[in-house]
């Protein structure tokens, strides 16, 4: 398989990072090879048309994985998502040198179709700011607790496509999206731009009930479950499942940690938002707003290994004025 000398094969540790590279389905390999050994021979050919394509990056390589950016969506957004690909399920690599500059690995289809068809979500914890000063001066009211309560169960009336689990001063919102793909009734439903306003009125909520602000932490993460479920409650109510790892909320947590510190040393000002550099560029802007003018923060993500993550500090306003439509 693949010796022509047209082809360059690439082990698997040995994967090029930090480049585009093209993942496709392992059992295309035989008709890829084959129309590209027709183009070596100057034959009619067109192995573009084989299979299907995902569009990756490979960050980092262990012995038995390698760290991927995938980018499910280019058409219409920016979307990158971390993902893993373990070497159990890499079938080959092979770089066709002379033509397209960009590596395919193949992969297996079990494998595939899983990564397609996995439940994703996207998540926000909002926070109240000085509730510890509430407390210690006897101003956190029972009444005004279920006040917020109350305005909080209207807000997730009016959005039950989202899951809220709150605390007294603090709550986290959940999203399910899915990628699908051509062969699966399964489709894309990634919309992120639903969390901002959902934010806002949870950002409302604690002010007008508390008198205190609230900042907002956001980021996207996997699903441990195959259904797209945002909760499980058991029959008699007393458990409650998020149905998520618990890595991305372990993500929001490094987030604030590193904004916290950035602010103790001057790097930015509080804000109220964090974003995920994956979730921020994602977001659908208008056409005049710059992405690359909100400067980014590093931080250490519990999800990936390779040390690029990072967070923008905004606000609300500055986010939801520069939205783009929906159609």
């Amino acid at each position: 398989m693949f010796d022509h000398d047209g082809f360059r094969k690439i082990q698997f540790e040995a994967i090029p990072l930090n480049q585009d590279l093209i993942m496709m389905d392992a059992k295309w390999i035989a008709e890829f090879e084959r129309e590209w050994i027709k183009t070596f021979n100057e034959s009619e050919a067109d192995p573009y048309l084989v299979g299907y394509v995902s569009h990756i990056s490979a960050r980092s390589v262990g012995n038995d994985w390698i760290e991927l950016s995938w980018y499910p969506n280019t058409h219409d957004r920016f979307h990158e998502v971390p993902v893993f690909l373990p070497k159990s399920a890499f079938v080959n690599c092979v770089d066709v040198w002379q033509y397209d500059g960009r590596p395919t690995v193949f992969v297996y289809s079990e494998w595939l179709t899983d990564l397609h068809e996995r439940p994703l979500a996207a998540f926000a914890i909002v926070d109240a700011i000085g509730v510890k000063e509430l407390l210690r001066t006897g101003r956190l009211r029972p009444e005004l607790l279920h006040t917020l309560r109350d305005r909080i169960d209207m807000i997730a009336d009016r959005y039950p496509d989202f899951a809220f689990i709150s605390f007294a001063d603090s709550l986290l919102v959940k999203q399910a999206w899915s990628v699908g793909h051509v062969h699966s009734s399964i489709g894309y439903t990634y919309t992120p731009e639903l969390l901002l306003p959902v934010v806002s009125e949870l950002f409302q909520a604690f002010e007008e009930t508390l008198n205190v602000p609230a900042y907002g932490i956001l980021t996207q993460g996997l699903n441990a479950y195959s259904d797209d479920v945002n909760l499980h409650c058991s029959g008699k109510g007393n458990h409650v499942s998020l149905n998520t790892l618990g890595l991305p909320f372990a993500q929001l947590m490094a987030i604030e940690d590193a904004a916290r510190h950035s602010i103790r040393v001057k790097a930015h000002a509080p804000a109220e938002l964090y974003l995920d550099s994956t979730f921020f560029r994602s977001l659908k802007m208008k056409f005049e707003f710059d992405k690359n003018r909100l400067p980014t923060h590093a931080y250490q993500s519990p999800l990936t290994k390779s040390p690029k993550a990072t967070y923008v500090a905004t606000s609300v306003r500055e986010i939801m004025d520069n939205l783009k439509k929906r159609d």
